[in-house]
């Protein structure tokens, strides 16, 4: 403890950091700042108080909150530490403002035909961040075979685009409309139903969709040339990824077959889907995009 004759009052303290008598009492009762009493009972600090308080004024000057601050002074956590959670926590909230910033744009520059069910369309989105959460929902609740956490990583990143930072209003609308695709109730049932009819008739769902996605890459440089479907060695790899997990040949039958198992996936509103991934801000050619093409190929070649 500080001889008394070694300290200054509250006073002096305020003239040396700038900092006013009245937060610095705060501060004292919030124990922030260290201080010892008089015999008259005054409150009195260390050239330490000098440094603390000088800290704490930086600390608030950027935005910090009292409790990170503790945590500096603590020792807990080191300035570095404490600066990059308050700019991430920023970082969040510069999103969501330009989300809904965006999301009033593209209200405001509708026609006033369609203002009505814009606004109705983008209120039901809370920010690109549960938007997203939304997506990812409505995947996983829809895929019943068990699967890696790396598969579903994967496919979840093919398959849920990235909010933009900074969208455009007809980015939010995109993605505004896939998530109200995926709470359309007939389409989730669709693509569970084919899950579940795929769950008892594959032995590894990792390694389907693995070859899956071969074919697709195969496919991407057509899809992205806007070449119609065909057949050729993309499909082949296609085929055969299935018919590898179902213990079964490449034969015209079980390409029938197999054209019934993808139905779902053929469904107009999944091609919607992959053509607002891309709106959305995802790749220039969706996964899903070769996928369908892929699945129109298969059509072609069972088809006269």
């Amino acid at each position: 403890m500080p001889l008394l004759d070694e300290t200054f009052g509250i006073g002096d303290l305020a003239r040396l950091t700038g900092v006013p008598v009245r937060t610095i009492r705060f501060y004292c009762d919030e124990g922030i700042i260290d201080s010892v009493r008089s015999t008259g009972g005054h409150r009195r600090f260390d050239e330490a108080a000098v440094e603390r308080l000088g800290l704490v004024r930086r600390l608030r000057g950027l935005g910090l909150g009292l409790p990170s601050i503790r945590h500096v002074l603590a020792g807990e956590r080191s300035v570095a530490e404490v600066v990059a959670a308050e700019r991430a926590a920023l970082d969040v909230q510069l999103a969501d403002l330009a989300w809904r910033r965006a999301s009033l744009r593209a209200i405001e520059e509708a026609g006033p035909a369609d203002r009505a069910a814009r606004l109705e369309l983008l209120a039901a989105v809370n920010g690109g961040c549960a938007a997203r959460d939304a997506l990812i929902d409505f995947w996983k609740r829809t895929m019943v075979a068990p699967v890696s956490e790396a598969m579903l990583a994967a496919f979840v990143t093919m398959a849920v685009p990235e909010p933009p930072t900074d969208p455009t209003p007809p980015q939010v609308v995109a993605y505004a409309e896939l998530v109200a695709l995926a709470r359309d109730r007939s389409l989730r049932r669709g693509l569970l139903a084919r899950s579940r009819a795929n769950a008892e008739l594959i032995a590894d769902e990792d390694a389907l969709l693995s070859g899956i996605a071969e074919a697709c890459m195969l496919a991407e440089p057509m899809v992205r040339a806007g070449e119609p479907p065909r057949v050729g060695p993309e499909l082949d790899q296609y085929v055969a990824a299935h018919a590898s997990v179902r213990g079964s040949g490449d034969t015209p039958e079980f390409r029938r077959r197999l054209l019934g198992n993808v139905a779902a996936d053929r469904d107009p509103r999944m091609r919607r889907y992959w053509r607002l991934v891309t709106e959305a801000g995802g790749a220039p050619v969706a996964h899903g995009a070769s996928h369908l093409w892929l699945t129109d190929a298969l059509e072609r070649s069972i088809t006269p």
